[in-house]
């Protein structure tokens, strides 16, 4: 019997969809692709989004009323199977007859999930003093990584993420999440042991979490770092203004870190600093004209300047969380026309440097947010509302000139590697992609060449790393697991080794230096630029495995994990 939509009862491809692509007829399959095409209509039609790969088999007679839809090649869902909400499903996953997927669930490659297994991806509130069908819902999601199997009659609530390689056996209750290899059964769900052999690993006693526990280390460490704020920052003002450390010259970077420091520790502005006062100052250093920011004491600036770029994020995030904005649009980016915007694109050096070639679409594209109407920082209101001409060219670019090998836009070299496209990357996506909402495209193929990155010794070996380079690959991975699960196990792997690394850096009274190498060179030595971007740093990492809000804070400015605005 064929699954054609309109049949009075499911058939054998609607119990049995692993078959249908290998058993079905041409008639039967052109039913198929129809209601596929039928499915996506209607979550467009409803603002929703749908992705179907290749050889992808959907049940006339499952429930799918999803607001997003992706399911990568070879992948299915059988007969009275409910999906809701958002569903990712990487390449060969099933979701079985009679299996329910609501709230946010993310799958990677090679995920069985058994006949009648729920995952539920959202949750009801259920405070006192009001009824629990009147409270609010909240959703944290569910992550499964690659080749993971669910065995029938399970359920997993709201929040957990199973690691690489779990088997989880029938009728289980998983609660919390499992690391990769565990083979899991119960209600609630207890890990029996590892998958490739061998007893678990016993599990810590109460005193030796409390006192030893990744997420008690967090809560010690940014207490350490708020009692000490007020140190870290006095160290770098002098009379001339904020330099980055002692003896160094004032720069416009340096006061903006400390605006993005004293934010996240101390909840305001700088200590001896009139957030007014600090606010015109900030305000004044914009050129009238072209409405970009001149480095202190330099020359006056340009879209080839590599700092006036960086300005644009750095001051117009300071001044956002100092409660105000730009004096004036960037019109330097504003102005541009479209078609000279797509010409200065093609043109940059992007098979060679595009570290620097992301520079400036971050700065570009933060420019081009600032200046759309509602914007919560910089200066809205040169667009009308919708998006302009600069950022469909923008978008249109980076989406058709991003390449489906390795979703990057540059490629390796034999001197540096991954690093240059890996890091550029990271510009690109957090200016675009990230900073306006939007998904990035080819997220699977990005997580397998910035994990491939991750890897090599000459940036992450022993006593090896500095804040942009782990910021550029944790952020890439922390973006990309917003929309799929694939390889997660092995990015919360490579994230516990460098927190780790991390929470062992910190200076008493000075804070972070940029790199992580001991040494007497400048970017060795504790100041706010390895300050801010460590503590960013720290939180990505600390989030990416379920346990940020340990630290009590959560940037807010040039590394704030939310879009800046809705897309």
């Amino acid at each position: 019997m064929a699954a054609v939509e309109g049949e009075s009862r499911p058939g054998r491809f609607d119990h049995c969809p692993w078959e249908f692509w290998s058993a079905s007829g041409d008639e039967e399959r052109a039913a198929q692709l129809a209601h596929q095409e039928s499915l996506a209509r209607r979550m467009r039609a409803g603002g929703g989004t749908a992705e179907f790969g290749d050889r992808v088999f959907v049940s006339p007679w499952a429930g799918v009323h999803a607001d997003s839809l992706r399911m990568g090649d070879r992948s299915y869902i059988g007969a009275h199977a409910v999906v809701t909400d958002e569903l990712s499903m990487g390449r060969d996953c099933t979701l079985n007859p009679f299996s329910t997927a609501r709230g946010k669930v993310l799958m990677g490659d090679g995920v069985r999930v058994g006949a009648h297994t729920s995952l539920l991806g959202f949750n009801h509130g259920f405070a006192p003093g009001a009824p629990v069908h009147k409270q609010p819902l909240t959703s944290k999601g569910i992550v499964l990584g690659d080749d993971v199997w669910i065995g029938s009659h399970v359920v997993v609530v709201d929040g957990v993420t199973i690691g690489d390689h779990c088997v989880v056996g029938a009728g289980a209750v998983v609660t919390k999440d499992l690391p990769a290899w565990s083979v899991a059964a119960g209600n609630p769900a207890r890990r029996l042991r590892d998958r490739r052999g061998g007893p678990p690993a016993p599990a810590p006693s109460s005193a030796r979490r409390a006192a030893g526990g990744l997420d008690g280390r967090l809560e010690a460490f940014a207490r350490r770092a708020r009692e000490q704020a007020g140190d870290v920052l006095d160290r770098c003002r002098t009379d001339g203004g904020w330099v980055d450390r002692p003896g160094a010259a004032p720069t416009v970077r340096a006061v903006c870190d400390a605006v993005e420091i004293s934010d996240l520790l101390r909840g305001g502005p700088p200590p001896g600093e009139d957030r007014d006062a600090l606010v015109e100052r900030l305000r004044s250093l914009q050129d009238p004209v072209t409405g970009l920011v001149p480095e202190t004491g330099g020359p006056a600036p340009s879209l080839d300047d590599h700092a006036a770029m960086y300005h644009i994020l750095c001051v117009g995030y300071a001044l956002g969380l100092l409660g105000s904005r730009f004096a004036h649009p960037v019109r330097a980016v504003t102005g541009l026309p479209a078609e000279r915007l797509v010409e200065r694109l093609d043109s940059l050096p992007w098979r060679t440097e595009a570290w620097r070639c992301g520079n400036w679409v971050d700065g570009v594209g933060t420019a081009l947010h600032f200046a759309s109407a509602g914007a919560s920082t910089g200066a809205a209101g040169d667009f009308p509302p919708g998006p302009s001409p600069q950022a469909e060219a923008l978008f249109g670019w980076l989406l058709t000139r991003g390449d489906p090998r390795h979703g990057l836009w540059g490629e390796p070299d034999a001197k540096e590697g991954w690093r240059q496209p890996v890091n550029g990357f990271y510009r690109v996506s957090r200016g675009s992609f990230a900073q306006f909402g939007l998904p990035v495209p080819y997220p699977e193929r990005v997580v397998d060449t910035v994990l491939a990155h991750s890897l090599d010794p000459a940036w992450f070996g022993p006593e090896r790393g500095t804040a942009c380079d782990v910021l550029d690959v944790v952020h890439p991975l922390w973006l990309c697991a917003r929309s799929t699960g694939h390889r997660a196990g092995e990015g919360r792997d490579w994230a516990r080794g460098q927190l780790e690394r991390v929470l062992a850096r910190w200076q008493d009274g000075s804070g972070f230096s940029f790199a992580l190498e001991p040494g007497e060179r400048k970017d060795r030595l504790p100041g706010l630029q390895g300050t801010e971007m460590w503590l960013a740093v720290t939180w990505l990492l600390a989030d990416l495995l379920g346990v940020g809000e340990a630290l009590g804070y959560r940037p807010r400015g040039v590394h704030r994990p939310e879009p800046a605005r809705a897309g």
